[in-house]
């Protein structure tokens, strides 16, 4: 792991267009920290380095959104308000952790279960105080 500050929501946008390089169909970014750490900034910076166009934003109440028109189609869920899978439909991820899009999970403990045996990359944000942020990224290992 590689622990990198950003002292502005330009800088954490531009880790996440970093880590967009590395990036392949399939994969999934499992994202933790408090809220407020910076986790949809980091997203939307890789969505930009991506290809994608308009607003990124926290799909908190909506569980995800899907984006398309970039160089790969990306889905980006926030788990936030829920407390597990149980209840929920069973395909709830499904559309989302497609094979040739790119996934971003926030609140990733949720499910857990459901992403066992996928190429996944975890990264943790911190508050670091005012606008910085801790980002820890995986180093030279591409996948988790």
């Amino acid at each position: 792991m590689s622990t990198i500050t950003t002292n502005s929501a330009t800088e954490t946008e531009a880790l996440g267009a970093q880590l967009a390089e590395r990036l392949e169909p399939g994969d999934v970014v499992v994202l933790s920290g408090e809220v407020g750490a910076g986790k949809t900034t980091l997203i939307r910076g890789a969505c930009r380095a991506l290809g994608i166009e308009g607003p990124i934003t926290s799909p908190t109440f909506t569980i995800g959104h899907r984006y398309a028109g970039g160089r790969l189609p990306v889905s980006h869920l926030d788990l936030y308000r829920l407390e597990g899978l149980e209840g929920e439909d069973p395909a709830l991820l499904d559309d989302y952790l497609a094979a040739d899009a790119v996934a971003f999970i926030e609140w990733p403990a949720v499910a857990a279960p459901e992403l066992t045996g996928r190429a996944t990359i975890a990264v943790r944000l911190g508050h670091a105080g005012g606008d910085s942020r801790t980002i820890e990224l995986p180093a030279a290992s591409r996948r988790k």
